[in-house]
């Protein structure tokens, strides 16, 4: 892992992108997980690296379902094995959930790799290595799921998803959590509640939100390696409409929907 010293503006985020190139050269991560990280990293960089209201808003609403559901069930990759294992059986054990593997480009050893991590973070219990169950409308292996976990659930949390095992959970009825940090990602306009964060700083807050009760600090959001940042006069901005992240989705100025701008043959970078 390369030597990056703390005092580099933008550490966390490096150590997190090693993380996730040391997970791929382990052969936890898949390559195509490398392309998905740097387009999470890309929308997080335009947000500041931190936490927004509205996505602090978007993981109090997680945990209060995890928590009210008969068979909550926190679905894991590779991605997200390697950067939040501990978070994932921490968050589980907070809210009640099961925790299972389950991989879109899956090979038997991945699952087993993933499966020993997060029992290593401290994990009784991961479903996953022996699949008993189908997602309909999903062909091949990663419609694979079991019928103790997924297959039975109410309401699952998949971090870091794509879109049509998103819409799939979507119609066997399922409530489905996504944390993406691209707002305008199939993922994250299928499910029922959208959490656009990087997906530790999620993990922790929704870890604090499930231990207090309490969404967190009132006058600041949560930065980068979750220390708490003072936003002095963001009410202000907002309402300019200079708060960064606060129009993600939207032409600010313009009221359309970059989707609407898209079908009208317009740039959605421009103006």
């Amino acid at each position: 892992m390369t030597d990056i010293p703390k005092s580099h503006p933008r550490y966390h985020s490096l150590m997190t992108r090693e993380a996730v190139v040391e997970g791929m050269k382990k052969g936890i991560v898949a390559e195509a997980g490398l392309i998905a990280h740097g387009r999470g990293e890309a929308f997080d960089y335009l947000m500041g690296e931190r936490t927004l209201p509205e996505a602090l808003s978007a993981e109090s609403e997680a945990v209060r379902l995890l928590k009210h559901a008969k068979n909550p069930v926190l679905s894991v990759n590779g991605n997200t094995a390697v950067l939040c294992a501990q978070e994932v059986v921490t968050l589980a054990d907070l809210v009640g959930a099961r925790i299972e593997v389950n991989l879109f480009h899956r090979t038997e050893e991945r699952v087993r790799q993933i499966v020993r991590i997060l029992k290593e973070a401290g994990a009784e219990d991961v479903l996953g290595e022996k699949p008993d169950a189908r997602i309909p409308g999903l062909e091949h292996e990663r419609g694979k799921c079991t019928s103790a976990g997924i297959g039975s659930a109410d309401v699952v949390l998949v971090p870091l998803e794509d879109g049509d095992r998103a819409l799939a959970l979507k119609k066997m009825g399922k409530t489905v959590i996504c944390i993406d940090l691209n707002p305008l990602s199939r993922t994250s306009r299928t499910s029922d509640v959208s959490i656009v964060d990087e997906v530790k700083r999620a993990m922790m807050n929704m870890i604090e939100i499930a231990k207090t009760g309490e969404e967190g600090p009132k006058e600041g959001q949560m930065e980068k390696g979750g220390n708490v940042r003072q936003d002095v006069g963001k009410d202000e901005r907002r309402e300019e409409g200079k708060d960064v992240g606060q129009n993600v989705g939207r032409d600010v100025g313009k009221g359309e929907r970059w989707e609407e701008r898209r079908e009208k043959g317009k740039d959605v970078r421009q103006d």
